[in-house]
């Protein structure tokens, strides 16, 4: 990963430390010397794109990229999760799938490093970088598969309890950045505005990719046990929550009802670790005349590998997430495919320095999310 760039204007000055550290694999394909390869950067971060025909992820736009990014990249989840400490329930007075979750997160915790090394956590930060394949938007029911090359990046994210955190990707030269400030969550990009999300502030989802324990563990402990199911040859418990109707409504706009919001969580049986999260989400579009609806169905499933020890603390390090948009209604009959396999290069907990003002949302931050917004 590349964190600094050569001071181009004097050969003795100082090198410049980029806000997301981004493959060397990027570096290189987006010019042909250092000074090139810098202005280019610099200039794709601003959006001042001239050609907006980008073939990036077989979108047809650089507007419609960016929009896929944010999909796969930093989607957030329905519900608010307790961060600064691990929650627990009592096994009794629930019925067998209930308690048999809360047995279930109870062996996660432990496999994890435990309530005393989870609660200790204050702060943590991360370095990742990703590669995305995705396929174009296909008419009918058959299989898609991605193609075209690879686009590649880099993220780094920041939290802090409680309800503190901000992420920032770039792959390719776009940039995509999100954040909660305790009050509200908020999302950016190179070339849209800052929005913030309706509703009290969520969690981001790449938390619950293996990266959060203690936040994973809060998720799931209100959770029932549906089942067995085998991931990678891998015997696992299903744990699912369900989206209540309420937080669904507040969370729809004008333009929008989210129908529906499924959550899952694969538990392996050997190790009681987290090896696979999968989500659901149904949004109708609101026809503007006529009764006639749009339907939006997005399936995120991610496979967690790699768990390695961090002070104590169990973390993933690796794993590949798989996205399908589905769009139906009216002569709709759409699918398409994006593929994100991501590596974490550098993690670490109980950063110091960390103010309220590392995790303030930009100024000119929008109340109303638009259509788009909540599909993604």
């Amino acid at each position: 990963m590349r964190k600094l760039c050569p001071n181009f204007d004097k050969v003795d000055g100082l090198e410049t430390v980029l806000e997301v550290p981004i493959p060397e694999d990027m570096w290189t394909e987006i010019g042909s010397t250092g000074s090139n390869r810098w202005q280019n950067l610099r200039a794709l971060m601003k959006a001042q794109i001239s050609n907006d025909n980008s073939s990036h992820l077989s979108a047809t736009s650089n507007n419609e990229f960016i929009a896929l990014l944010r999909l796969v990249g930093s989607p957030l989840i329905p519900l608010q999760v307790q961060c600064d400490h691990t929650l627990t329930r009592p096994l009794k007075d629930s019925n067998i799938e209930a308690s048999s979750a809360k047995y279930i997160v109870q062996q996660y915790i432990a496999a994890t490093g435990g309530v005393g090394a989870l609660d200790s956590l204050k702060s943590m930060y991360a370095v990742g970088q990703v590669r995305m394949f995705g396929s174009e938007m296909r008419e009918g029911d058959d299989s898609i598969q991605p193609i075209g090359r690879a686009e590649v990046g880099g993220f780094v994210l920041w939290q802090k309890n409680p309800d503190l955190w901000h992420f920032e990707l770039v792959v390719s030269g776009f940039k995509v950045s999100a954040g909660s400030d305790g009050k509200i969550a908020w999302t950016q990009s190179s070339s849209h505005p800052c929005h913030a999300n309706k509703g009290p502030p969520r969690p981001l989802r790449r938390f619950f990719q293996g990266l959060d324990p203690r936040c994973t563990a809060n998720l799931f402990v209100d959770a029932v046990c549906v089942g067995e199911k085998t991931i990678n040859k891998e015997d696992c418990f299903l744990l699912k929550i369900e989206t209540a109707h309420d937080i669904l409504q507040a969370q729809s706009t004008s333009h929008t009802d989210i129908i529906r919001h499924t959550l899952w969580g694969y538990f392996s049986q050997r190790t009681g670790l987290l090896v696979k999260f999968e989500d659901t989400k149904l949004v109708r579009m609101k026809a503007s005349k006529g009764n006639e609806s749009v339907f939006w169905e997005t399936s995120i499933e991610s496979v967690i590998e790699d768990y390695k020890y961090i002070d104590g603390i169990k973390i993933a390090h690796g794993g590949k997430t798989v996205a399908i948009l589905y769009r139906y209604g009216l002569a709709h009959n759409h699918r398409r495919r994006i593929e994100e396999t991501w590596r974490i290069e550098e993690v670490d907990f109980n950063i110091c320095g960390l103010s309220m003002d590392c995790f303030l949302p930009p100024s000119d931050i929008k109340k109303e999310p638009d259509a788009v917004e909540q599909i993604v």
